[in-house]
């Protein structure tokens, strides 16, 4: 993945010391109370740096001309919510809820790399407690038990991995290598929310490192297999990785890990946003060329998002859960025309217009699970 962190699942944030950003104290808009957020690729304009406790919404332009994200965080880059691959001249809206008062901070991406441009965004009232119905916990509860199978796995996985690895074993290594990434990109939304560069430190591309900043990962493994050879650091990165992981289960497993409904359809559309942003271009695994394994887990881990908020949706749209079934359906008959054996074929075989056909098939079905979030807050 790229070198920040996304979105929504956390615990209760405090306040956080923090820098400033180019910011307008203005009025919401007409629509709702949104609050407008006029992003630049040289500021980050909010409408209000302020708000009650509860859901807060935004509603994001890019009016610059790089392609931006937009961030909620709470403290120690805790991701509270956070809306990627705005393009120039596209609106998205973004839904957090922000239960605990504190000062949090708001953050716009030009060209998505970096710290962003911040500014305080200051909650108060007092803390809410859980107030969503039955069905949307049990839904919330469900989505955790999906985490939790996936995480567990995962772990297990990266352990026979590792051993592969510093045992030099290379070629089970590179067969393991896909299999094991499955898990982590079906929960990606979730590892990308923990502090401390948890997920750079597990999932950092090469073209993303900062100068003079170790790589680590998966990535940097991948090159070592697949590009340079085993190198006097690998058995290290490769042990580092799995204490990563075990600090990634670890944190899933803590009792303050909480998931609220909302954070459930935010990571929904930000898998199908990763795979629309780095997936499609084969620059995610750009050694080993194992895209295709990564495209899957992330629409398998959208769906089951989806599945989740199911009762739900069907409640409150039933028209939107039977187009989103229909374009998953459509999206996987898709994917199955590159599938060989268990697996997938090499995405380096993969022309640029059946690319183009994949492309298609997700902006159309994520145009639909945009709308879930809008559905589970009520908006």
């Amino acid at each position: 993945m790229r070198t920040t962190t996304r979105l929504l699942f956390c615990a209760a944030a405090l306040p956080l010391a923090l820098t400033a950003c180019t910011e307008k104290e203005a009025a919401t808009s007409a629509e709702g109370g949104d609050i407008v957020v006029d992003a630049t690729d040289s500021s980050c304009d909010v409408g209000t740096t302020s708000a009650q406790t509860g859901s807060s919404t935004f509603q994001v332009t890019n009016n610059g001309s790089k392609v931006t994200e937009f961030y909620v965080y709470g403290e120690g880059d805790r991701v509270m919510g956070e809306i990627e691959n705005i393009g120039p001249g596209v609106s998205r809206q973004l839904i957090v809820a922000l239960p605990e008062p504190a000062t949090y901070q708001t953050a716009c991406k030009p060209g998505m790399v970096g710290d962003g441009l911040r500014g305080d965004f200051v909650v108060t009232g007092d803390a809410k407690e859980s107030d969503v119905d039955g069905t949307l916990a049990e839904a919330a509860d469900g989505y955790k038990r999906y985490v939790v199978s996936q995480v567990t796995a995962l772990q297990e996985t990266t352990g026979a991995f590792v051993t592969a690895v510093t045992s030099g074993d290379v070629e089970s290594a590179k067969a393991q290598f896909p299999l094991v990434r499955t898990y982590y990109e079906r929960i990606e939304p979730v590892a990308e929310s923990f502090p401390d560069d948890l997920d750079p430190r597990i999932d950092l591309r090469e073209p993303d490192v900062e100068p003079g900043a170790e790589w680590t990962g998966f990535h940097r493994l991948e090159k070592d297999l697949w590009a340079q050879g085993l190198q006097p650091d690998t058995n290290a990165i490769a042990e580092q990785l799995k204490a990563d992981v075990d600090e990634l289960v670890e944190g899933v497993q803590s009792p303050d890990f909480v998931i609220d409904p909302i954070t459930v359809a935010g990571g929904a559309q930000g898998l199908l946003d990763e795979v629309a942003q780095t997936k499609i271009t084969g620059e995610e695994d750009f050694f080993s060329h194992t895209d295709l394994y990564d495209f899957q887990a992330n629409v398998d881990g959208s769906q089951a998002a989806v599945a989740a908020l199911a009762p739900v949706l069907s409640e409150r749209n039933p028209e939107l859960a039977a187009t989103i079934e229909q374009r998953f359906a459509e999206l996987d008959t898709e994917l199955a025309k590159y599938r060989q054996g268990d697996g997938f074929v090499s995405y380096d075989t993969v022309t640029e217009p059946q690319r183009q056909d994949l492309s298609k098939k997700i902006d159309a079905l994520s145009a639909s699970v945009s709308q879930v979030q809008g559905v589970v807050a009520g908006a």
